[in-house]
């Protein structure tokens, strides 16, 4: 694994040792920043899952304001704090150890606001869609926002869940990524 573009291009970056973690292949990443393009810029990213930490930092490295990673695996902590310092990353990045969704509920009383969230949870767990569902009811995300989750291409998502509209599907062998944009639900006047 490496970054591929930006800033700290063709720095290795370790993986967590074991199979608790399934790192998104180069190939797979370099097609998925493809299809954002100029997304990562200035963004507040969020990555979820984040394991080796590898989509994050390479949002860093393309050109986001700031990145935070959380994983409940100290391992995985350990493994994103060493290639955020080996990437000289570590300045723009916080490293949360949290279970997903309570770090979520974390975040929103911290006041944070992403434009772009990665997710990667465990194939087939269901924590994809609840990841999103909880993003959406707390209101942690920007209008325009974008919400990528990687799955199992046998698990399905659905097309909306409250702001957020799925708007492309790539699928990389047993890899499906699903890309969502946020739009606040307009309040009607009465």
């Amino acid at each position: 694994m490496r970054v591929i573009t930006g800033q700290a291009k063709g720095r290795r970056l370790k993986a967590p040792r074991g199979f608790t973690t399934r790192p998104t292949t180069d190939r797979v990443k370099e097609s998925l920043f493809n299809i954002l393009r100029d997304i990562p810029c200035r963004a507040t990213v969020l990555d979820l899952f984040a394991g080796s930490g590898g989509l994050g930092i390479e949002a860093l490295s393309r050109g986001a304001e700031k990145a935070v990673f959380v994983d409940q695996s100290s391992t995985s902590c350990q493994v994103i704090t060493e290639n955020l310092k080996t990437t000289g990353l570590l300045p723009k990045a916080s490293v949360l150890k949290y279970e997903a969704l309570k770090a979520l509920e974390l975040l929103s009383r911290q006041g944070w606001v992403f434009t772009l969230i990665f997710c990667d949870p465990p194939y087939l767990s269901g924590l994809a869609e609840a990841a999103l569902q909880k993003v959406t009811s707390l209101k942690i995300v920007t209008d325009g926002a974008i919400f990528v989750t990687e799955h199992s291409r046998r698990e399905t998502l659905p097309e909306r869940i409250g702001g957020f509209v799925l708007v492309r599907r790539e699928q990389y062998g047993e890899t499906m990524m699903s890309f969502y944009a946020y739009q606040e639900e307009e309040q009607s006047c009465v």
